[in-house]
C-alpha cells in the first residue's frame, strides 16, 4: 500500500480513503464531490460520516466503530487514525492518516503535502486520539 498525497490543504480524509482504495487523489476527489463531499467542508475533518460514506462507495467497510487509541501495539493491522486532534471554534478537528502493519513492518501513511516522506515510522511524534479498524485487502478496488 502506498500513500496518496492530498492535493488540497484540507483533503486528508479524501487522501486516506484513496490510499485504502488504491486510487489516485483526483479519482477519490471526483467520487467524493459526486457524493456532495468536499475537502473545504469542516465535517470532513471533524466528523467520521463523510469519510465512512466515501469508504462505502469503494466497498471498504470499517471493522469497528471509532475506538480510543491505547498503544501502537494494540492497533489492528490496518486502521484509519486521527492524529493532531485539537479544537477549532469549539469543534473537534484532526488529521486523517492510515496505519499499516504487514510483512514490511509498521508504518503510517501520511498524506500531508508538506512532508518530505509520506511513509512515517516516527511513532513518538504522532499523537493518535482514536482509530477505526479496517479490513485488509490484497487487491485494489476496481
Amino acid at each position: 500500500m502506498r500513500p496518496v498525497v492530498q492535493l488540497e490543504k484540507t483533503g486528508c480524509g479524501i487522501a486516506a480513503v484513496a490510499t485504502l482504495a488504491r486510487v489516485s487523489y483526483r479519482q477519490a476527489q471526483r467520487t467524493a464531490n459526486r457524493l456532495g463531499i468536499y475537502a473545504t467542508d469542516p465535517r470532513l475533518w471533524s466528523e467520521t460520516t463523510h469519510v465512512c460514506r466515501l469508504l462505502q462507495e469503494y466497498h471498504l467497510l470499517p471493522l469497528s466503530p471509532q475506538k480510543p487509541f491505547r498503544s501502537w501495539n494494540s492497533l489492528p493491522d490496518l486502521a484509519l487514525l486521527a492524529i493532531k486532534w485539537h479544537r477549532e471554534q469549539g469543534r473537534p478537528c484532526w488529521h486523517w492518516v492510515v496505519f499499516v502493519r504487514d510483512r514490511a513492518g509498521e508504518r503510517v501513511l501520511d498524506s500531508h503535502r508538506s512532508l518530505t516522506h509520506h511513509v512515517r515510522s516516527d511513532f513518538g511524534r504522532m499523537k493518535p486520539k482514536w482509530y477505526i479498524a479496517m479490513e485488509t485487502r490484497d487487491k485494489p478496488v476496481v
